[in-house]
């Protein structure tokens, strides 16, 4: 199969930053996330990186972009999981904070790409609220990358962006009674 030409990409629609959704039940969001990020950053873009409800817990993600040039992170939140039908005060601080830190590093024209890791969730579980993340996405400078992940996206927000990837759970370990795996999952 013949590769597409460089004609057929259009100079300018190549620098247009798009909003990009990754989610659904499946596996899959964050890595997706983080593999644009890794090819990015393998064309001297800068991403940042917020995550939401990812707190103190040693995800091995974070530990490996410390290391990278290019790339910065802020997590949000704590170890613990947050309980949709009991979502605490300080749970609602955390992701309102996290939703500040991603407005005011879209907006300050440092980044090529922003990754809003889980944010999907916190709006559906209305730790932070969604009229917020809309305003966020509109408020976008054209530039800039922006991507979306978590389950639960919002209609609202899937229409929004240009690209929503679902990732759908056809088969998975924890239904055995795996439970997640260090450097796997984690």
């Amino acid at each position: 199969m013949a590769r597409e030409s460089a004609e057929t990409f259009p100079a300018e629609a190549s620098t247009r930053g798009l909003v990009e959704i990754f989610t659904g039940d499946g596996k899959g969001k964050t890595s997706a996330a983080l593999g644009m990020a890794l090819r990015a950053l393998g064309h001297g873009l800068q991403i940042h990186i917020i995550f939401f409800m990812k707190g103190d817990f040693p995800y091995g993600e974070q530990k490996i972009l410390s290391e990278l040039s290019n790339v910065t992170f802020e997590r949000f939140g704590f170890q613990d999981f947050v309980d949709p039908a009991n979502v605490k005060p300080e749970e609602k601080e955390e992701a309102r904070k996290a939703l500040e830190a991603a407005r005011k590093a879209v907006l300050s024209l440092k980044y090529d790409v922003v990754i809003l890791d889980e944010v999907n969730v916190a709006a559906a579980w209305k730790l932070i609220d969604l009229a917020d993340v809309i305003k966020l996405i509109n408020d976008k400078p054209e530039k800039v990358e922006l991507v979306l992940t978590g389950r639960y996206a919002d209609s609202k927000l899937i229409e929004l962006a240009d690209l929503v990837t679902e990732m759908v759970k056809v088969k998975h370990p924890f239904d055995k009674g795996i439970l997640s795996r260090k450097g796997m999952d984690y």
